[in-house]
């Protein structure tokens, strides 16, 4: 009797500690947050991979995100109620040298209910699924946005777009970018998209990559 009390107790002072049970509801209100980075979507990923099935998979390891530091390929860890939580609390500490930039969440409920949250989701249970904001089709972008040509000239690129309307730009602050999703430009027909400050940096996105060198042409010619 001594030795199976004193076992008893043994087991309940080492035993994992238990997590609290969170609320799905307020972790949906709290995953919104988390939708700047995250889709729920299954495969649609943002700067970070899609959290559609999360639970049960093995960290690192959804094959439509390319983007996994090794930190977190290497941790070996299977999501769940712990695991999620140890993520949650500090990124960092549990796979030193990941690449999320997220601090984490002090607070336990606040973990609990989201993680609540997730697991419901990946179980096709009845909870409000929040939409990552959509990017705009840019296959639909006007005339003035689509670039008919670009010209480089020592420091300076001149943009010209479909209605023969000509902008000048300094070279650091034009940014070329490729998006090849379904909502990205058509083939050969790269489109301009304002960075706010004052109008006069942009961003130009190309179907491929490889269309950034046929379009940019080095003339000094006015």
């Amino acid at each position: 009797m001594i030795a199976r009390a004193a076992a008893a107790l043994l087991a309940a002072t080492f035993a994992a500690p238990s997590l609290a049970a969170g609320d799905a509801a307020r972790g949906a209100a709290a995953f919104r947050a988390c939708l700047a980075c995250h889709a729920l979507e299954p495969d649609r990923n943002l700067t970070g991979p899609s959290l559609g099935g999360l639970w049960g998979r093995k960290a690192g390891t959804l094959a439509s995100y390319r983007r996994y530091s090794d930190a977190l390929k290497r941790s070996g860890a299977l999501w769940n109620e712990s695991t999620l939580d140890a993520w949650l609390r500090s990124p960092q500490t549990m796979a030193p040298g990941n690449t999320m930039q997220f601090a984490g969440i002090a607070d336990e409920r606040a973990r609990a209910d989201l993680i609540a949250y997730l697991r419901a989701v990946s179980e096709g249970k009845d909870v409000p699924r929040p939409k990552a904001p959509a990017l705009p089709d840019l296959k639909k972008a006007p005339k003035d946005s689509v670039i008919a040509s670009i010209r480089r000239c020592g420091d300076s690129y001149f943009v010209t777009n479909t209605k023969g309307e000509t902008l000048p730009f300094w070279e650091f602050n034009l940014r070329f970018k490729t998006d090849t999703s379904a909502t990205g430009p058509a083939p050969g027909r790269p489109v301009v998209v304002g960075q706010g400050m004052q109008g006069d940096r942009a961003q130009i996105v190309f179907a491929d990559p490889g269309e950034i060198s046929k379009f940019v042409r080095e003339d000094c010619r006015e």
